[in-house]
C-alpha cells in the first residue's frame, strides 16, 4: 500500500522542520514547498535520510508554483507553517506581512478549494488575543491583536473559516503560544540569527556564542517583565498529528490553543537557563520590540479533552535540547 503523502508548507522552517520529521517517522511521504527566504536547505537535508522526502522550492504568494505541487501530487492532508512571524518586524513592515502571510494562504486556500476537502491544519498564534483580558486564556477570550504579525494570523484564520463553512473544507487551527526547544536527537533546531525567540537568546548567551540582552520593555507584571507561556516544538508538532488524525477520523473543524497552561516571565526564563548550564547573563538592555503586551497562557483544556493531547516536556527539556543543538550547530545551518 503506498505511503499517505502530506503537503508540509514552510517545512524548511524551525517548527515546520520538525513537522517534517515527525510526520517522516510516522511513516507518511511529506512533500515540502518553501521559498528559503527564512527556512533553510540543512533540515530537508538531513531529515531526507530518515523517509520519503521531497522538496519543492516555490513561493506560496505565485499561484502558479503551488498548482504545479498540487497537480503533480496526490495529498492526504496539508499542514500548513509557511508565513513571516517576527512581532517587531511586522511593525516596522506590515506590508509583508499582509501580502506573505494572507495572500500566500488565500492562494493556498484556492488551491484547496479546486483540488479537493482535505484535513487543513494550520499555525495560527496566540497574538491574535492581543492584551489577556483574563487568565489563563482559551479559545473565547477576545480577539484584538496588538501587532500586524497577529492581525495577518487572524485575517487567515477567518478566510479558513469562511472556506470551510462554504467549501466544506475540514480544518483545524491551532493557536501556538511562546514556541521553545529543539528536537531532542539535537539534528534541527532554531537557525534563525538572530532569533527573537527569549530562550534560545537566553542559552546562546550562556554559552558564549552570542551576547544576550534584554529586548523587553518594562511593564505592570511582579518583575516587570512580560509573562508568556513556553511550548516545547516537540510537544507543539505532536499536537499537530493529533489534530490530523482527529480530522481523518470525522472530527468537526476546531480552533485549539497549544501551550502549557503556564506563565514564566522572561527574568524567569532567564534565570532557569542561568541555573541549569550554569553561568550569569549580563543584564543588558537593548532596544524593545514594539508590538509586545504585558502577560498570556494557555487555557489548554480543550485540547486535551477533544485531541488528548498534553504537553510531555518540562522547561528543563526543552533548555537542555537548545544546549544539545547549539553545542552541535553554534552558528545554526551554514554557520
Amino acid at each position: 500500500m503506498a505511503r499517505p503523502t502530506l503537503l508540509i508548507t514552510g517545512g524548511a522552517g524551525y517548527i515546520g522542520s520538525h513537522a517534517v520529521k515527525l510526520f517522516l517517522d510516522k511513516g507518511y511521504r511529506v512533500v515540502v514547498i518553501d521559498n528559503l527566504c527564512r527556512g533553510w536547505q540543512e533540515p530537508l537535508d538531513i531529515l531526507a535520510r530518515r523517509g520519503d522526502l521531497i522538496f519543492v522550492r516555490g513561493d506560496l504568494t505565485s499561484p502558479k508554483d503551488l498548482a504545479q505541487v498540487f497537480n503533480y501530487y496526490n495529498f492526504a492532508g496539508v499542514l500548513h507553517f509557511a508565513a513571516l512571524c517576527l512581532v517587531d518586524e511586522s511593525m516596522s513592515k506590515p506590508e509583508l506581512y499582509f501580502y506573505n502571510n494572507v495572500i500566500g494562504s488565500f492562494n493556498l486556500l484556492e488551491e484547496l478549494r479546486h483540488y479537493g476537502p482535505v484535513p487543513l491544519i494550520f499555525s495560527s498564534t496566540c497574538a491574535v488575543y492581543g492584551e489577556s483580558q483574563y487568565l489563563p486564556v482559551d479559545e473565547a477570550h477576545p480577539l484584538n491583536p496588538a501587532n500586524p504579525y497577529g492581525e495577518s494570523k487572524l485575517m487567515v484564520e477567518k478566510m479558513i473559516k469562511w472556506y470551510g463553512e462554504c467549501y466544506h473544507l475540514p480544518y483545524v487551527i491551532l493557536r501556538y503560544f511562546n514556541v521553545s526547544g529543539a528536537d531532542s536527537e539535537g539534528l534541527i533546531g532554531d537557525s534563525k540569527k538572530p532569533s527573537q525567540l527569549l530562550m534560545q537568546n537566553a542559552v546562546r548567551g550562556i554559552l558564549g556564542i552570542e551576547p544576550f540582552a534584554y529586548t523587553c520593555a518594562k511593564v505592570d507584571t511582579p518583575d516587570g517583565t512580560p509573562i508568556r507561556d513556553y511550548i516545547n516544538v516537540e510537544d507543539l508538532i505532536e499536537a499537530h498529528f493529533l489534530a490530523y488524525d482527529y480530522l481523518q477520523h470525522g472530527g468537526a473543524s476546531q480552533i485549539f490553543n497549544i501551550g502549557t497552561g503556564h506563565g514564566y516571565s522572561v527574568k524567569e526564563i532567564v534565570q532557569a537557563v542561568e541555573r541549569q548550564v550554569g553561568g550569569t547573563l549580563k543584564q543588558e538592555q537593548a532596544a524593545a520590540r514594539q508590538g509586545e503586551y504585558a502577560q498570556i497562557y494557555a487555557d489548554i483544556t480543550k485540547a486535551r479533552q477533544v485531541l488528548g493531547w498534553r504537553p510531555k516536556r518540562s522547561l528543563e527539556d526543552s533548555i537542555a535540547s537548545l544546549v544539545r543543538w547549539y553545542s552541535r550547530f553554534p552558528r545554526g545551518y551554514n554557520f
